[in-house]
Order: structure tokens, then C-alpha cells, then sequence
């Protein structure tokens, strides 16, 4: 097995456990968000039927369309050589079905007047993702695990912070849109119940992606 191969595993089992972890978050949010007065035992069911639907089908689905669609984008920039004008040939050529696969963009009603700045987040999670995703593809010292890949492709905790928080912005703009008309949704039932598990997992999360960085570069 070659450096790319060897990264493009390492990165790929990191991403799919975060994505595992997160759908497990999202159920026990949901139970936590569940306060609908009189109406909760009739709503309470059908919220949890329709998340347990869609994170057993959609969001597992799509999310690891989009991790081999990074991946495998990442690896051919390194083979065709990773200069701005193939970057932004694979951008554009990758980039719709990055967006056909985006759990948010899917979610949301293309007549909402916001439905564009959804798109355009999604744009720029994918260019920064797969800038990421190139930095460790690329390393081609010797690593046991994602943590080892992590301080070589990012050389010090700023630097990987940094591109953390660039990546943490997007997802909070794609939230604050969604926070800004709930009626961009075009979930039938339990819009505020969902959005309000997404704000409270996004805070979750990210507590735990800088917890998870501090760990991997020896930082109390």
C-alpha cells in the first residue's frame, strides 16, 4: 500500500466515525428537544420516526458520497499535479454532485429567496474540505493513525486550528440561515424540534472537534 492509499484510509475511517457519532448525537438531541406541551405525544413519535428514517437512508448515504467524493477528487489533484487551475477544473466538475449529496441543501425548498446562500455555503465547505483533504493525502512520512497524520499535514496546533474554525464557520452560516426563515425547510412536521437539536449538536460538536485537537497536539 502506497502513502496515498495508506492516507486516503486513515482519513476516510476518521470521517466516518465522526459521521456515526453524529447521527447518534442527533437522536439523543432529539429526545432532549422534545418539549411540545398537550401535543408531545403525538408529535414526539413522528419526529423520531422521520430522524431515524433519514439517518439510517439519506444521511448515511449522501454523507459517504460526499467523504469518497472528497477523497477521491483529493487523489486525483495529487496525481494530476494539485496547481490552482486544476484545482479549480476538479472544483467545478466535482462540485454538483458534492452539492446533489449536501444533507442541508437537500433539506431546503430551491423557491426559499435563501436556498442560493445555502448553495453557496456548501460551495465553500467543499473547497476548504478538500484543500484539507489534500494536506493529508499528501503526507507521505511514515503514520500510525489520524492523529499522527494530523500534526504532519497541519505542522502546529494554530495552523490546524485555524482551518478548524474555517470549517466550523460554515457549518454555523448554514445553521444561522436555516435559525433566520424555518419555512426554508421542507421538513412536513417538527422544524423547530430539528433545528433546535442542530444548534444544540453544532455547539456539541464543536466542543468536541477543539477538545479532540488540544488531545492531538498534547495541549491541556
Amino acid at each position: 500500500m502506497n502513502y496515498l492509499e495508506r492516507n486516503y484510509d486513515i482519513v476516510k475511517e476518521r470521517m466516518i466515525q465522526q459521521m456515526e457519532n453524529s447521527i447518534v448525537l442527533g437522536r439523543k438531541l432529539i429526545d432532549t428537544a422534545l418539549d411540545t406541551g398537550l401535543l408531545n405525544f403525538i408529535i414526539k413519535p413522528l419526529v423520531k420516526i422521520f430522524y431515524d428514517n433519514w439517518a439510517q437512508n439519506d444521511v448515511r448515504d449522501n454523507t459517504l458520497k460526499q467523504i469518497n467524493l472528497t477523497l477521491d477528487t483529493g487523489i486525483e489533484l495529487l496525481k494530476n499535479g494539485a496547481t490552482d487551475d486544476n484545482f479549480d477544473r476538479v472544483v467545478n466538475e466535482s462540485l454538483p454532485k458534492y452539492i446533489e449529496a449536501d444533507q442541508t441543501s437537500l433539506q431546503c425548498s430551491k423557491k426559499h429567496k435563501n436556498y442560493d446562500r445555502i448553495i453557496n455555503v456548501a460551495k465553500e465547505t467543499f473547497i476548504n474540505y478538500l484543500k484539507e483533504v489534500v494536506k493529508f493525502l499528501d503526507v507521505k512520512e511514515d503514520v500510525e493513525d489520524y492523529g499522527d497524520l494530523c500534526r504532519i499535514a497541519f505542522n502546529s496546533k494554530e495552523l490546524a486550528e485555524q482551518n478548524l474554525m474555517k470549517q466550523l464557520e460554515f457549518t454555523e452560516r448554514g445553521i444561522k440561515i436555516v435559525e433566520e426563515d424555518l419555512n426554508i425547510l421542507k421538513l412536513p412536521i417538527g422544524r423547530k424540534i430539528i433545528v433546535k437539536a442542530l444548534r444544540r449538536g453544532f455547539e456539541r460538536t464543536k466542543a468536541e472537534f477543539i477538545k479532540s485537537l488540544n488531545e492531538t497536539y498534547n495541549q491541556k
